[in-house]
């Protein structure tokens, strides 16, 4: 009986380095590449900052539309107008009191 020498298994040591390098760098891009996790969080709270931000401006749009349909030919509303042109030139009426 002839004893063998046995080598070191170098070739399972490299597979499995090989595969703990690409699992970690798989692993690292998931979560912090840019599409990965921290990236999606990222983007879910600039939507929601977004879309508050866009009804913010429907409701001052709808409002400004109220306000010029109010100011236009068709429908002319006196008090309104009466409240743009003392706003505008300053002026008050007799029976006010302004107050600083």
């Amino acid at each position: 009986m002839t004893m063998q020498k046995s080598r070191p298994a170098y070739g399972v040591l490299v597979f499995f380095g090989l595969a703990f390098a690409l699992s970690s760098y798989f692993t690292f891009a998931a979560v912090q590449g840019d599409y990965g996790l921290f990236q999606r969080v990222e983007i879910n709270a600039q939507k929601e900052r977004l879309a508050s931000e866009l009804a913010e401006v429907t409701a001052d749009v709808e409002r400004m539309e109220n306000l010029t349909r109010r100011l236009s030919d068709i429908y002319l509303d006196l008090d309104l107008l009466d409240q743009q042109a003392r706003d505008v030139l300053g002026m008050i009426r007799a029976d006010e009191i302004v107050i600083r």
